[in-house]
């Protein structure tokens, strides 16, 4: 059955503020009881100020949220109720959560695709299966069949039908950015591309789980993979898979353009000329990126969990983005 993510947005928001106003109300019955039991009725306080309840409260904007919350780092707002459903969806593309069971399903050194349909109910039928070969490609435009924001379509598809798909990524896309003029699905894929990594290193404080490949500035190659399904053959994969075939997609782009520019209207040559740089930069910066992937895929590096993000992730810290 189509659902809309509005609904339940307005319905979650609905139980967690009447969860903050009870717990706020009970704080305060509590502060009139001990005030009667010691003799201090008027002596002291009775209320309790919104930014001390230590509760969540959503906010539909930051505009909203009242002076007398400020402080409390327990408030929320819609945009990140929206993070959070991303950072679950992306979860469950890599294995690490399921819509068919609760609790971590991937979460061990190594796991496989295979090691997940051990874990479900039937493994015949699943409701959401995680990426195979554990890279999500995050580029400028849709060059994978399993690139990030495909598969984000994917899952609030199969989650929340889809009767309902362009309205449901119309509201992800407002929340992400409301006064953005663009399609929904470019300014996800700008989430994805600009802001997502950062989100994602906030909430696990700087521990990321989830770890990006980032060939640099120019945006020609990004990819995440899932920290506990590495394994040392991943970046000849990525090398070979991913990195390879963006160089020679670059180059065909480049050739196209270079032949359009040869027979356009004048007026089209200063926008071509401007693509043109772009993706001739693109191309330089993987020429670079490549060579950096090359070295690690030689070297078949195994990782030990046991030895923590911060030393594991800096095994690797000429190809991933820095965590800040």
């Amino acid at each position: 059955m189509a659902t809309l993510i509005r609904d339940k947005y307005e319905a979650h928001k609905a139980e967690v503020n009447a969860r903050f106003d009870q717990l706020r109300a009970n704080e305060e019955e509590l502060n009139r009881i001990f005030a009667k039991i010691y003799d201090m009725e008027g002596e002291v306080p009775i209320e309790v100020e919104d930014k001390y309840v230590s509760v969540a409260r959503i906010f539909d904007t930051a505009e909203d949220v009242p002076e007398s919350f400020k402080g409390n780092r327990y408030v929320r707002t819609k945009r990140d109720e929206i993070i959070s459903l991303i950072s679950y969806a992306v979860g469950c593309m890599f294995g690490r959560y399921s819509l068919d069971v609760e609790g971590l399903v991937l979460a061990d050194a190594g796991d496989t695709v295979e090691d997940y349909l051990a874990k479900m109910p039937d493994p015949t039928h699943v409701t959401f299966m995680p990426d195979a070969d554990n890279v999500l490609p995050i580029t400028d435009d849709e060059y994978f069949k399993d690139d990030i924001v495909a598969r984000l379509v994917d899952f609030v598809r199969t989650v929340y039908g889809a009767e309902t798909l362009n309205d449901n990524l119309a509201f992800i896309a407002d929340a992400l950015s409301p006064a953005a003029k663009a399609a929904p699905l470019e300014v996800i894929r700008a989430y994805f591309l600009k802001e997502f990594y950062a989100d994602h290193c906030s909430t696990y404080k700087k521990r990321p789980i989830y770890w990006l490949l980032d060939a640099g500035k120019k945006n020609s190659f990004k990819a995440l993979f899932y920290m506990h399904r590495y394994r040392p053959d991943l970046m000849a994969c990525i090398r070979t898979d991913y990195v390879h075939p963006q160089q020679e997609r670059l180059r065909g782009r480049i050739a196209d353009a270079e032949e359009e520019l040869i027979h356009c209207e004048p007026r089209r040559k200063a926008a071509l000329n401007k693509k043109l740089k772009q993706l001739r930069d693109q191309e330089t910066e993987l020429i670079a990126y490549e060579e950096k992937i090359h070295r690690f895929a030689d070297q078949m590096i195994a990782i030990d969990l046991d030895d923590g993000v911060k030393t594991n992730y800096a095994t690797f810290q000429d190809v991933l983005a820095k965590v800040k």
